[in-house]
């Protein structure tokens, strides 16, 4: 009896098999668009003689699919219809059994972003079309420049990348460890130097040159620097004055950003700011008078590549004798708006960026910082200590004809309050029993103008106006415990900056640039001091 039980259990597996089989080797040929699930599984049940199972309750049956299957076999049809449902299917004998994904099996999404950009050559400025670009760590990740020299990399996994440009004609050039966020597009402006020389066979390698600047005038003593190293490196505090501090030939501080370079005071250094020279864009730079400040006045966010020079300045360059820091803000995204709250070590840090007008390319750049200490201050109504905030912008308006506009601004408040001692007895110096009261103001705005005269000539003109403001007080108390005034000071100065220059490509080693700068300088000194000398006396 066993045994014709087995014959007959082996009987059926066979027949099961064999049909099972059958119902595979079937063709189904669907046609349909924006039917539903449950629509799609009957038709295949109809043409094949499977029987499909699923759980209701974890399968949407009314998603719309369209299916557009000529003879095709099961499993093409079955991954065609559970595409983007989190669906996986299994067939045992002549049923079909349709599961969700566990967890560990559905693909992992990545976060991506963006990296766009324009590739230039790097004398004359005119965009270098179909150039390669590429990611140069391993991935096979890249776009090719339009007829605009404007490219853009799609879904770059977040990371650390060096971006590498390749065009026939010019020199190879990478820009190293850039940074691509989830929150922000990654905007990049890379020169390319034409290559002059004519070898037989040329081996073309990358060639990552942080020696270069981005003024293709310096022919030495200049270095190009990121706003992304200042924020990597140790003690960099996103400040690239505290980054330039570690270069051969410069001396800093911990307390400090001021740059000694070659042994020159700070105050020898020229801080320039879309090509106009700016009074220096550090916090608390003039309580010293030394030239060095607490922290840049400029946020990341904003900052663009900077080339700093420690000798051997371009002729454009004028009063400098230390060293000069050459600073850009970047343009705004173009395409999307974007957004950015951040909190750091110095305070609070917002910005903003965004197309004003998508059909004509233009976009703003906006950012605001405030020192935790001033929040605190204000939260606590003590108004004692430090107290600072900046803020800076930069609108691009590029025309057809008439070149391209640029409004930027940035602005500086600096505060500090500094109070007596309260216990009279610990008073040993005029300073112990003062109370001093110190503001510094600056301010910077332009409106810059640049326009393609021909491929190979640029004309580039700037107006801008800057102001700094030093106001300070001192009171003492005398010996019954009031206050008088010893000293009042207030200084302030407005520049008017009038800048243009010819920028002309002859060949590709022959590049000459004509300008002028005009600046008018305006000073004004209120020093007030006390008419009771006697209240400032060493000792009590």
């Amino acid at each position: 009896m066993k045994y014709q039980q087995y014959i007959s259990l082996i009987f059926s597996l066979f027949l099961c098999s064999g049909i099972a089989a059958q119902n595979a080797a079937k063709k189904i040929t669907i046609h349909a668009k924006n039917i539903s699930l449950k629509e799609a599984f009957f038709q295949i049940e109809q043409q094949t003689g499977y029987s499909i199972a699923y759980e209701q309750s974890t399968l949407d049956l009314k998603k719309k699919i369209s299916l557009s299957l000529e003879d095709a076999d099961i499993n093409k049809v079955l991954k065609e219809a559970l595409k983007d449902t989190n669906h996986t299917y299994e067939i045992k004998g002549y049923h079909i059994i349709i599961s969700p994904l566990k967890e560990k099996t559905q693909e992992k999404k990545l976060l991506t972003q963006a990296i766009k950009g324009i590739v230039i050559d790097e004398s004359s400025e005119q965009p270098v079309a179909f150039a390669n670009v590429s990611i140069a760590n391993g991935s096979n990740l890249g776009a090719t420049t339009d007829s605009s020299g404007h490219f853009i990399i799609r879904n770059v996994p977040i990371g650390r990348y060096d971006i590498q440009a390749t065009f026939i004609g010019y020199e190879p050039r990478t820009i190293g460890e850039v940074v691509v966020t989830s929150a922000k597009e990654v905007y990049l402006k890379i020169p390319l130097k034409e290559n002059v020389l004519l070898l037989e066979e040329v081996v073309v390698r990358p060639n990552i040159d942080k020696t270069s600047t981005v003024n293709t005038m310096a022919l030495t003593g200049g270095r190009m620097l990121t706003v992304e190293e200042a924020s990597r490196f140790a003690g960099g505090f996103d400040d690239p004055a505290r980054l330039v501090s570690s270069f051969a030939g410069v001396s800093g501080g911990l307390n400090s950003n001021a740059l000694v370079i070659r042994g020159n005071s700070p105050q020898f250094t020229q801080w320039r700011m879309e090509g106009v020279e700016i009074p220096n864009p550090t916090h608390y730079a003039d309580m010293t008078g030394l030239g060095g400040g607490l922290l840049t006045g400029l946020s990341s966010n904003v900052l663009g590549n900077s080339d700093f020079y420690n000798g051997a300045f371009p002729a454009e360059y004028t009063n400098a004798l230390g060293g000069v820091f050459d600073m850009s803000m970047r343009n705004g995204n173009t395409d999307k708006y974007e957004h950015a709250f951040q909190v750091g070590v110095w305070g609070l840090d917002l910005a903003s960026e965004g197309p004003v007008s998508k059909k004509h390319n233009s976009s703003y750049l906006f950012n605001y910082r405030y020192s935790f200490s001033g929040i605190s201050d204000a939260i606590s109504g003590t108004n004692e200590g430090l107290d600072y905030q900046d803020v800076a912008f930069k609108f691009n308006f590029p025309t057809k004809k008439a070149g391209t506009f640029t409004f930027w601004g940035v602005g500086l408040s600096d505060k500090v309050l500094q109070k007596e001692e309260e216990d009279s007895t610990k008073w040993e110096y005029a300073s112990d029993k003062q109370r001093s009261n110190n503001k510094f103001t600056k301010g910077m705005f332009g409106v810059g103008h640049k326009i393609y005269i021909n491929d190979n000539t640029y004309l580039k003109s700037s107006l801008a106006t800057t102001y700094s403001k030093v106001h300070g007080t001192i009171e003492q108390l005398d010996k019954k415990l009031n206050y008088h005034r010893m000293a009042d000071v207030k200084n302030s100065h407005t520049d008017i900056i009038v800048s243009s220059y010819l920028n002309k490509k002859f060949r590709g080693n022959h590049t000459n640039r004509t300008g002028f700068t005009f600046t008018r300088l305006s000073y004004n000194l209120d020093f007030n001091k006390s008419n009771k000398p006697g209240l400032s006396a060493g000792k009590r």
